[in-house]
């Protein structure tokens, strides 16, 4: 059951959020959500740019909404026309429903259909196909502790765990697909109770020998440019996590060429590619806006 004052503090923080945007004309405008992460921050400045430039419609762009929560409300209240959701998330956090069993290849598109059907059976959204890439849970340690150790997967974490000390974000130690199911499909006893940390202080906090497990993003930038390692989640617990954008049927509608822009998107971004953009702006500082045109010019989308 969700504490009183943490149901009091999302009502206000989705109050203030709704309140905030525009209830004016908006016949010819689109608007692009995002949540309040790099990467969300990325998806949707690469959307807004596509759209763009393959219509005429005006772009809004309003980035930082918070969780999925507050996304998916704004949404179903006509303040935002589109967001990227992720499969997993859309499964386990808004339709609540049970995890799959086994998160291999053949599973993505299975979990993709039950999304975008119970999507539009039960909020009257629109799926769209994956944009290509899967920003899955990672379970991620020092490199220097995995060689070590000789740790691959998380199988083997269990016997350094009631000596280690975990560092995971909010969502994480709460969602359905978070901690609470790792620790029992994977018999994890940490030294202490997991410390709940900012997402964007969880690696400075790995690096610097506070913590010695965190669970990140497949996709974080960081992965790639330091001395980290990510356990193979061996029994499959973590269901796939294929970023989907998610759209009013009334925004395609009044505009069937936005459903042709995302079309091109499909499939485009690899997990590689997203890694590298998301360095680009967490690990180099780059103008989200300007990683964005680049990768667009660099796919032929500009």
């Amino acid at each position: 059951m969700r504490p009183r004052w943490l149901t009091s503090s999302l009502a206000a923080i989705l109050a203030f959020t709704l309140g905030s945007v525009s209830c004016g004309d908006r016949s010819n405008t689109i608007v692009v959500g995002s949540k309040n992460f790099t990467e969300q921050a990325m998806i949707g400045e690469l959307i807004a740019q596509h759209l763009e430039a393959q219509t005429h419609l005006r772009v809004e762009r309003r980035f930082y909404l918070s969780g999925s929560y507050i996304c998916q409300q704004a949404l179903l209240a006509g303040r935002i026309d589109l967001y990227v959701e992720y499969t997993g998330t859309a499964l386990a956090a808004i339709l609540k429903e049970p995890l799959p069993g086994d998160s291999g290849s053949s599973s993505r598109a299975a979990v993709l259909d039950q999304v975008r059907e119970d999507y539009a059976r039960k909020f009257h959204l629109e799926v769209e196909p994956s944009l290509g890439f899967n920003n899955t849970f990672a379970i991620v340690v020092r490199g220097e502790d995995a060689r070590a150790f000789g740790l691959k997967s998380l199988s083997q974490l269990d016997a350094q765990a009631p000596h280690w000390r975990a560092g995971f974000g909010y969502e994480f130690m709460e969602r359905a697909d978070g901690f609470p199911g790792l620790a029992k499909t994977y018999g994890l006893h940490f030294a202490s109770t997991p410390r709940i940390m900012d997402l964007g202080l969880l690696y400075r906090a790995l690096l610097d020998h506070q913590v010695d497990v965190v669970a990140g993003n497949s996709t974080d930038g960081l992965l790639s440019a330091r001395d980290l390692t990510i356990l193979e989640d061996d029994k499959h617990y973590f269901p796939p996590y294929d970023a989907v954008p998610v759209v009013r049927p009334e925004a395609l509608r009044a505009h069937p060429e936005v459903q042709r822009a995302l079309a091109q998107l499909s499939g485009k971004i690899s997990d590689r590619e997203m890694q590298q953009m998301n360095y680009a702006v967490d690990g180099q500082h780059q103008d989200i806006a300007e990683v964005a045109h680049n990768f667009l010019h660099t796919k032929g989308l500009d």
